[in-house]
């Protein structure tokens, strides 16, 4: 079993490193700083579900030189996934499995748009964790979870095999959807409200929900999400709204998300794939959806300087 972890920060750095303690074949794809870390130092990771140092790992920022694999889970940015599809190329073979990890629902489409549809699974996990530092992964909360599958939910082998192994990893828990589409959209329901609204207020999960306004706003945006993903055909249970704020509210209260965190620190973030999404989607399916609007008219601003594509300062001193 060779496994290409394609983007090595935090959700790539943590799953390639579990697989990799297990003792599989698993060669991170990497650049700059973070690759040179890897190649002379190894993988150093920070968890809660047991911190582990790995001397000596594979890791390359050429997929030519790695050739083709059994699986590659990419783990980059939603905005990079084009890109990577094209990149990871040389690395897919007819036999390879390619599992999405972004946040939002469209990479999949997006890796058909380089790559054989056959080789592409979708996928999600669940996790808190970052790039400290380069060769430095830290997991800070939630239980690691991953969970993947052919989009017509097809059984498969090959399938089975790489949850067996994740599931013989210390913490980790894999699992196979009776349908990968929902499970897409029901994470996509949870993280796409709290996102938006987190950024918006830089509050995090416990305020969010203990202020009944904003519980509020998180309940119709987990709605609305609802609501696109039932026009879009996609069989969500009844119960999906309440389900997701159970989720929600058995979060550590102080956790932000990925969206959060990158927009405050005035970095590129998941804007467009998560709120855009919705904003999206709602439009082709005929469902409004205001609140999620209202999160992504309000965060435009500052995806646009973050990208450089607007000038403005952070701090504004009022004239008297």
């Amino acid at each position: 079993m060779r496994i290409a972890i394609y983007g090595s920060g935090g959700v790539g750095g943590y799953f390639g490193g579990r697989l990799a303690q297990l003792g599989k074949e698993v060669v991170f794809i990497a650049r700059n700083e973070n690759l040179a870390a890897l190649r002379s130092r190894g993988l150093k990771v920070g968890s809660i579900a047991g911190d582990f140092i790995l001397d000596k790992v594979k890791a390359s920022g050429n997929p030519a030189e790695v050739g083709v694999v059994d699986y590659v889970l990419c783990g980059v940015k939603t905005w990079q996934v084009s890109g990577a599809a094209r990149a990871m190329l040389p690395m897919v073979g007819p036999e390879t499995l390619v599992i999405p990890l972004q946040n939002g629902i469209e990479a999949p489409d997006q890796l058909m748009t380089a790559l054989n549809p056959a080789n592409v699974l979708g996928g999600l996990c669940a996790i808190v964790a970052f790039l400290e530092a380069p060769g430095h992964i830290k997991h800070t909360g939630g239980n690691p979870l991953i969970r993947f599958g052919h989009l017509d939910n097809r059984p498969d082998a090959r399938v089975n095999e790489l949850a067996e192994a994740f599931n013989h990893c210390s913490g980790v828990k894999a699992s196979i959807p009776d349908d990968i589409r929902v499970a897409m959209w029901q994470k996509f329901m949870l993280i796409t409200p709290w996102s938006g609204l987190g950024s918006v207020s830089r509050a995090p999960i416990g305020v969010l929900l203990e202020q009944p306004e904003t519980r509020a706003l998180l309940t119709e945006g987990i709605d609305e999400i609802y609501r696109v993903g039932r026009a879009r055909g996609v069989g969500l249970p009844e119960d999906s709204v309440a389900r997701t704020l159970e989720t929600l509210d058995s979060i550590t209260p102080n956790s932000t998300t990925s969206m959060q965190r990158d927009l405050i620190r005035g970095r590129p973030s998941e804007l467009d794939a998560q709120c855009g999404a919705v904003v999206r989607l709602g439009l082709e399916a005929g469902v409004d959806t205001p609140v999620n609007r209202f999160f992504l008219y309000s965060l435009r601003s500052l995806e646009l300087r973050a990208r450089g594509h607007l000038k403005f300062n952070r701090r504004s001193t009022p004239r008297q």
